[in-house]
């Protein structure tokens, strides 16, 4: 069965039929992306507002452009130059831009929960582009693309996601699609960024050296300060480094094809040395960027024409 939703707010509602579709669909638009001619006429004449209200450089691109190659008209909104500095509710902005025929909208807010609420009061496509400490779909599915070229398959793999684990929406995406796909997931970072991860139910590691060993690709994640309520949750940034910090000689506790993925951005020398970053053997860190395009091109297919019934 095909996915038959005009939105996509979380990878929960995916199953595993559902990542291969887009996955595979992902595919055949990475190759269109290594053309010329970039360009493919799917949406054309259709409106997709980049909806964001929260700061973004990565996925807000990579959604304008993949929006572009479909041949759709892409809007930037920006709600630090909007009428939301005003007063103006959210769904109010969002009902106004509805107004104005828009037929997708790319959702990226801080409050958790935002993009579900405003799939229920549009009749416009919702696609997740983040919200709050919540989910970050089409990341997850880009890391998953970009480990599925690696490794051609899902099959017994183990995945380690390493660092700020209570405030990230990345995780949370990536824990239940691969959950999905039976994945073993192994997780660590700092004891108070590690709040409440024992529900997700997968391996909890005591120390970095145990987080690494035996896994096929380690997801880094970046400390979300602009996410915790609390000080500074680790004494400096050289014991975070030397505790929770990626580096060549940790690395070969991994197996020796392991892949290294970061969501970005990257703070070098303190989730991952440069050494590790800038390895092209490992790092697939830019892999990931470009997987990024052809994953939303998939997901905006998919989406607008299940709107459609197409």
């Amino acid at each position: 069965m095909a996915y038959s939703k005009k939105d996509l707010i979380s990878t929960k509602d995916l199953s595993s039929d559902d990542i291969f579709q887009i996955l595979n669909l992902a595919k055949h638009y990475k190759n269109l992306n290594l053309q010329n001619e970039k360009k493919s006429p799917l949406l054309k004449g259709v409106t997709v507002v980049n909806s964001f209200f929260e700061n973004s450089t990565r996925t807000r691109t990579s959604f304008e452009i993949a929006a572009k190659r479909l041949s759709s008209d892409a809007i930037n909104f920006t709600a630090s130059s909007s009428s939301t500095n005003k007063g103006e509710t959210l769904i109010d902005t969002i009902k106004n831009i509805e107004s104005m025929k828009t037929d997708i909208f790319i959702m990226r807010h801080s409050s958790s929960g935002a993009a579900k609420f405003v799939a229920s009061h549009t009749p416009s496509c919702v696609i997740n582009a983040g919200d709050g400490c919540n989910e970050h779909p089409t990341q997850a599915l880009l890391d998953l693309f970009t480990i599925y070229e690696k490794f051609g398959s899902f099959d017994n793999l183990v995945v380690s996601i390493i660092g700020d684990i209570a405030h990230s929406r990345v995780a949370r995406s990536n824990i239940y699609a691969m959950q999905t796909l039976g994945i073993k997931i192994k997780l660590f970072g700092p004891p108070q960024m590690m709040q409440y991860a024992s529900v997700f139910g997968c391996e909890i590691c005591k120390d970095m050296d145990e987080a690494v060993r035996g896994s096929d690709a380690i997801i880094m994640l970046r400390i979300q300060l602009e996410r915790s309520d609390d000080e500074t949750p680790f004494p400096s940034i050289r014991e975070y480094s030397r505790y929770f910090g990626l580096s060549k000689n940790r690395m070969k506790q991994a197996k020796d094809n392991a892949i290294i993925l970061h969501p970005g951005p990257i703070n070098r020398g303190v989730e991952l040395n440069s050494d590790v970053a800038d390895d092209t053997r490992i790092s697939n860190i830019l892999s990931q960027v470009e997987n990024g395009v052809a994953i939303r091109m998939a997901i905006l297919d998919i989406v607008y024409k299940n709107l459609k019934g197409l």
